[in-house]
């Protein structure tokens, strides 16, 4: 008798508790685009010795839940460290941000723009992280914050991320 109830409150604690997925909390999303796939080269026109434009970006199974995305675009094989490209927030729910658009409110990239900043590794291929983000809200925050202001605020409402990986050398 012990048992079965042991049994039944096990059944019930864990269908309380939220599913996890990927470790942040979230469910399963998909980012791609129609420029380059993963871990593959960039087309140049989206790079310091092109058109210095951002790619356009496909996103996949956003949870319904889901009232705005953020997205960060860094490259840690920078030499001084992780160089962050790009910060963006407040982005509407969409499936699809264009090329050379700003689809949200933006924060400051390493160099201290409120833009794009595209690829020019001084040397090698590098790697050039998207992370899309779905929250569970709208941030409000005033443009211009940092990548780190921004995962902050993120925290507790992550409800999926999806990453892109693109590479370039010149």
């Amino acid at each position: 008798m012990k048992r079965k109830v042991f049994l039944i409150l096990t059944v019930l604690l864990v269908s309380f508790i939220p599913l996890k997925v990927n470790g942040e909390g979230g469910v399963s999303m998909k980012l791609t685009s129609p420029d380059f796939k993963n871990n593959e080269y960039m087309p140049k026109k989206f790079t310091c010795d092109g058109q210095e434009i951002n790619p356009g970006l496909s996103i996949e199974n956003i949870p319904d839940n889901a009232k705005s995305l953020a997205l960060i675009m860094d490259d840690p094989d920078a030499p001084a460290g992780t160089w962050i490209h790009w910060v963006v927030f407040d982005i509407p729910i969409v499936n699809k941000i264009g090329e050379n658009s700003i689809p949200g409110k933006q924060g400051v990239n390493t160099s201290g723009d409120k833009a794009y900043g595209s690829p020019c590794p001084p040397s090698g291929a590098h790697r050039y992280f998207f992370k899309v983000y779905a929250l569970d809200s709208m941030l409000n925050l005033k443009e211009g914050i940092t990548k780190a202001e921004l995962e902050k605020a993120m925290e507790e409402h992550i409800l999926g991320k999806a990453e892109l990986i693109g590479l370039y050398k010149r």
